[in-house]
């Protein structure tokens, strides 16, 4: 919980305030007074009884109440400082700066763990420790900087790294980015990235809060909350972009089935991202580009006209805008005559739209109007003008920044003259432009964000399965891999529809059964986990002779103790599965088979519980997908059979919980059918 006195504090202490503005004690209190706080202000300090001019207190139980603390001591002396102040002085608000706590040592984890308790009886709020603080429109407790001229309505940045905070601070105001907030939550001992977003989603305000909201995070502890939250905010209108840190792995962790294999916490996290509606980036730069590319009019459609006076620059952005995804339509016929007529011969309107060198401001506004107006076919605009240095070129900025301003469209600025336009480009920002220096992040940015998913549906409702029959399974079974039995109850329980099998403990069985089943049939051992690996799959087996061969052969496999038959099914393998990731819960994945899991990785996944239609969009982003629609005259699959698994797999786990991992691969699928041929679940109580 975060109380108000942290972000409208009617009192604030800095206890280690000092007149040294090169420690983080004396910098924050320099900061908070340059900041104009207009409430009462007060210090700590053992040597001093007037710090920077503010009266300081050589003794903590002279001081009267306070709303919120700041600490800026060693480690050790933190949980007593804190203890006293909730005991005592009523504060319920603190920002530890001090380090030395849990990212340092187990002795200092204790200290940490000592520090929330504290503020935790007390239903207080606890930011740190080892943060930098906190930038808000009441006061500037941060002993960073930059420390930006907020706006009401700039950026909400929220960071689980202070000096991350600094370095897009520090990039993005010279680009024109604003801020509105900045919240440096360090060891999130207490309160971290998830929490504060929980707070800004149950305080927005539809008529005066910010809509841009920028996440840095380290880790994610309560996926739920943040999924829950981003989606609500983003419902609210809110844009989120974020960037999510330490996703590597040094390789796919160990694993016994090919969704264990796929589905690692990276995964789990671009999932989380996706249901939520959360742009995703992977660096500073990008999320600054984002930030920007959200502080103009949304991008309804794909169709971008490039306005520019360069022509390798429009080259370059329409390649970028092409492999993300996004149009450069042509204009042509009687549009193309008449804006061509408005610009000096030479010039090439078909898009991109290039006027030339010595195009003017007034042709500019002229392009603009007219692609604006006119061009029906056009959403947005990326306008490119530098300058070589031969001419001042406010006049360009200054109608730009007016038809930014008038247009139905929205107009991208990309500016790149970053050293030779520095006087017009800083008029620019002045009158709140916010510009690009770089066509081909922009064009990779832009589509990123046009291609984010929506919010997922809030309400999911789920397939009627046998729930009793599912539980009856999941208590009766030991942790590990379910037998072929439990796996066949669980699967017509959840409506998942299953391959016709007969098990054989002998060669005559076995025969029987591949009669009765149909010739071809397939044979797998029962027992070993990778059956492929140790030889224990035979397909297209075709008499009576061939399933004595390799039953007999099948027989001598170590851990073998039956032989599995099924029909031989023509079709397009297909691949469903489920993951359970700790914190994130369970992932669902989906794919074609074959080559296309096994070398290409080509799966989609999301969280569940997974609704109907995301099942459908999970197939459709498939880089297969084509396959499933059908191809090169090969009949396509049942998409609405196939999602309808994946829906039914998601009601599935969330029933058996205990489900850590589920492999259904492959699935045979047709246009009239798709049907389980080899499942396992393995079980973890």
């Amino acid at each position: 919980m975060i109380v108000p006195q942290l972000f409208d504090p009617r009192s604030i202490v800095v206890v280690g305030g000092s007149n040294d503005i090169t420690k983080p004690g004396g910098k924050i209190l320099k900061n908070i007074i340059n900041g104009n706080y207009k409430e009462r202000l007060l210090v700590v300090n053992l040597k001093e009884t007037e710090v920077q001019g503010i009266p300081s207190y050589r003794n903590i139980e002279d001081l009267p109440e306070v709303d919120l603390a700041i600490i800026a001591i060693a480690a050790k002396y933190v949980p007593d400082t804190v203890d006293f102040l909730t005991k005592n002085k009523s504060t319920s608000a603190f920002i530890v700066i001090s380090a030395g706590f849990s990212e340092e040592s187990e002795e200092g984890k204790m200290l940490e763990e000592r520090l929330v308790k504290t503020v935790n009886d007390v239903n207080g709020t606890l930011i740190g420790p080892n943060c930098t603080g906190i930038l808000t429109p009441s006061h500037h407790s941060i002993f960073t900087e930059p420390i930006p001229k907020l706006d009401s309505q700039g950026s909400i940045l929220v960071s689980g790294s202070g000096a991350t905070a600094c370095f897009i601070m520090e990039a993005g105001i010279p680009k024109g980015l604003s801020f509105s907030n900045v919240i440096s939550v360090g060891n999130s001992a207490q309160i971290g990235v998830e929490e504060v977003v929980k707070h800004i989603d149950e305080t927005f305000n539809p008529k005066t809060s910010s809509r841009i909201l920028l996440l840095y995070i380290e880790h994610i502890d309560k996926p739920k909350m943040l999924l829950k939250h981003a989606t609500s905010l983003i419902r609210k209108g809110c844009k989120i972009a974020a960037v999510k840190a330490g996703s590597s792995e040094a390789g796919s962790r160990a694993a016994s089935s090919h969704t264990g294999a796929l589905a690692s916490s990276d995964v789990a996290i671009e999932t989380l991202f996706e249901k939520a509606g959360i742009v995703r980036c992977h660096g500073r730069e990008e999320l600054i580009t984002v930030a920007s590319i959200f502080s103009y009019k949304e991008l309804s459609g794909k169709n971008i006209a490039v306005i520019t006076h360069a022509g390798g620059p429009a080259v370059m952005l329409t390649d970028s805008l092409a492999k993300g995804g996004l149009n450069v339509p042509e204009i042509k016929g009687d549009e193309a005559k008449e804006l061509k007529e408005l610009l000096f011969p030479g010039a090439s309107v078909s898009n991109p739209i290039d006027f030339l060198a010595t195009g003017t401001a007034e042709q500019l506004g002229l392009i603009i109007d007219f692609v604006d107006q006119k061009c029906d076919v056009i959403d947005a605009m990326v306008v490119i003008f530098g300058t070589p240095g031969l001419q001042k070129i406010f006049d360009v900025y200054e109608i730009l920044h007016k038809k930014m301003r008038e247009a139905k469209k929205p107009i991208f600025p990309v500016l790149p003259s970053l050293t030779t336009a520095r006087e017009e480009i800083e008029t620019f920002i002045a009158q709140g432009g916010v510009y690009f220096p770089d066509e081909v992040l922009l064009g990779k940015a832009l589509s990123k964000v046009f291609y984010t998913s929506k919010p997922s549906v809030e309400q999911i409702e789920f397939p009627a399965i046998n729930k009793k029959v599912i539980r009856q399974v999941i208590q009766r079974s030991e942790n590990g891999y379910l037998s072929p039995e439990n796996v066949r109850i669980l699967l017509d329980a959840a409506g998942i529809p299953r391959v016709k099998e007969a098990i054989a403990t002998t060669v005559e069985q076995a025969v029987v059964a591949a009669e009765m089943l149909s010739y071809p049939v397939a044979m797998k051992v029962v027992g070993p986990i990778h059956k492929s690996d140790v030889g224990g799959v035979a397909i297209h087996i075709k008499n009576s002779g061939e399933v004595t061969n390799e039953f007999n052969r099948m027989s001598q496999i170590p851990d073998t103790s039956a032989i599995l038959l099924q029909p031989m099914l023509p079709g397009t393998e297909l691949f469903a599965g489920a993951k359970f990731e700790p914190h994130f819960g369970h992932l669902i994945l989906c794919g074609l088979g074959g080559v296309f899991i096994e070398v290409l990785k080509d799966v989609k996944a999301s969280t569940s519980p997974v609704s109907k239609e995301e099942a459908f969009s999970m197939i459709k982003g498939l880089k297969g997908y084509e396959v499933i629609r059908g191809v090169r005259g090969k009949e396509g699959i049942n998409e609405k059979l196939f999602a309808e698994i994946i829906w039914r797999l998601s009601a599935l786990v969330e029933t058996a919980p205990e489900i850590v991992e589920m492999d259904m691969n492959p699935l045979i699928g047709t246009e009239d059918q798709i049907i389980a041929v080899d499942a396992r679940i393995n079980v973890q109580k």
